[in-house]
């Protein structure tokens, strides 16, 4: 048997971290396996869809590197891979239930119900097939509802969970088909599942509830069902369910901000699954050979922004240098750094970075007005009680910079040596003075390669106007 994954969101935005998650897990196990990972575009809520969204999804996907074997763009021999696409398809197998007595007409209308548990009531169960035939012909208003059983049980299997039982009779003859031909979720979703021969549902714990509908399609079509597995749901680091207003940052913003694709993908793959060896840093290679249902839990789990990051920070770190310096050396320039001086300026912050965007906080030094880092460097001195020899500190600086001749990092941090035995201080009464008149902070990477990067007249620039304040 072939393995055959699918993901199948609704274009109604941009994928964020929530639904993204199910489709690494889908992408990741048809990997594994060796087999197909197909990408289905529920669309036909029109009220809902946003224009552009569709596009927008494929753009995530292509950026996480979750490409897919079959889809609306690339085909496939199971299409149209467009929800909308496919009405003639979920109308012919509507009609075959009907012939084959496993649902039927209904004229009471989509919304009625009986009781206090809003069922329907069966009014239109018992009509004889020759009556709702003719009532149909004559276009007489009508949905078609599933014959659903009166008693017993629905068994469904779960990898994750193992079996489920659902009481028959809490589940009514529920709509397949709405009064204007259209089909519904449930419906529609087991039609294309069976056409395009998926073989395991994997998606989140929120779909648990529909499980039973679809599996008593299942067997009104004498269909295999797939391998359910839902994935336990993600909460937000306040408990509460995951969105895009508790932490859930779109797949777009998080591109913008210069996240890596494979740090997402492996914090993503983390939240319900744990590795064999319970590492936690992998690779895509690594992942694709590890992910499997049978390490992946049925509690809930949070999300976590501080774990997420540590992530990324693992994985900028373990950058090929080439490829680091692509993604910074642009920040940088943004900042007003080039050269030598941006290479080396990017190689001191890269372990105190997650996302490359993250440079930009650590670049505010280079462009900081005077008066700010003046008001800085008097707060500064104050709060971190290095008032006393702060004055000797910085003239020693001021008088010693314009003697060095040569404007490189080792030069300037044996510059920083000297100003210390001149001054007779060293530690944070050296340093926490030199550091706020020259970038305006208490604490941050390599002062001696922050320095070199302003070049030795704007360095003499700033400790000349720290001195005359």
């Amino acid at each position: 048997m072939t393995v055959r994954t699918r993901f199948a969101p609704s274009p109604t935005g941009r994928l964020h971290l929530g639904n993204v998650r199910t489709a690494i897990f889908n992408w990741l196990f048809a990997r594994h396996h060796g087999g197909a990972f197909v990408l289905r575009i529920e669309d036909t809520d029109v009220e809902r869809n946003v224009p552009g969204a569709e596009a927008g999804v494929l753009e995530d996907l292509a950026w996480l590197g979750l490409e897919w074997d079959e889809g609306p763009d690339v085909g496939g021999a199971h299409g149209p891979y467009r929800q909308s696409e496919r009405a003639e398809l979920h109308r012919a197998h509507a009609r075959q239930l009907w012939i084959s007595g496993g649902a039927y007409p209904c004229f009471c209308g989509e919304e009625v119900s009986s009781g206090e548990d809003r069922r329907y009531s069966g009014a239109c169960r018992s009509l004889e097939v020759d009556v709702a035939r003719r009532r149909v012909e004559a276009g007489d208003a009508h949905v078609l509802r599933l014959r659903a059983p009166d008693a017993g049980e629905v068994r469904v299997r779960d990898e994750i969970r193992g079996d489920i039982i659902f009481p028959a009779k809490d589940i009514d003859d529920f709509v397949l088909v709405r009064s204007d031909g259209r089909t519904t979720y449930n419906f529609g979703v087991v039609v294309d599942d069976m056409l395009m021969r998926i073989t395991h549902v994997i998606r989140g714990a929120g779909h648990l509830s529909n499980t039973p509908r679809q599996q008593l399609l299942w067997e009104a079509f004498d269909a295999a069902p797939p391998t359910f597995a839902h994935l336990p749901d993600v909460l937000s680091p306040g408990g509460g369910k995951l969105s895009k207003r508790s932490g859930a940052a779109a797949v777009a913003d998080l591109r913008g901000e210069g996240a890596l694709p494979g740090a997402i993908v492996n914090y993503l793959s983390l939240l319900g699954w744990s590795h064999p060896d319970e590492r936690e840093i992998l690779t895509v290679e690594e992942l694709i050979a590890a992910v499997d249902l049978d390490r992946v839990g049925a509690s809930d789990t949070a999300f976590d922004p501080e774990k997420m990051r540590w992530v990324g920070q693992q994985h900028m770190a373990a950058l090929e240098d080439d490829v680091f310096r692509a993604g910074a050396l642009p920040v940088l320039a943004d900042a007003g750094l080039d050269g030598a001086a941006a290479v080396e300026v990017a190689s001191a912050l890269r372990g105190r970075i997650a996302t490359f965007g993250e440079l930009a906080e650590h670049l505010a030094y280079v462009r900081l007005s005077d008066g700010e880092r003046l008001a800085r460097f008097r707060a500064g001195i104050a709060a971190e009680d290095v008032a006393d020899g702060a004055k000797e500190v910085i003239g020693w600086a001021a008088s010693a910079t314009p003697r060095l001749t040569s404007w490189t990092r080792s030069a300037v941090a044996a510059l920083i040596r000297e100003i210390g035995q001149s001054a007779g201080v060293g530690g944070r009464n050296l340093y926490i003075p030199l550091r706020l008149a020259w970038t305006g902070e208490v604490h941050g990477p390599d002062l001696a390669t922050l320095v070199m990067s302003l070049g030795r007249d704007e360095a003499l620039r700033r400790l000349e106007t720290v001195r005359a304040q």
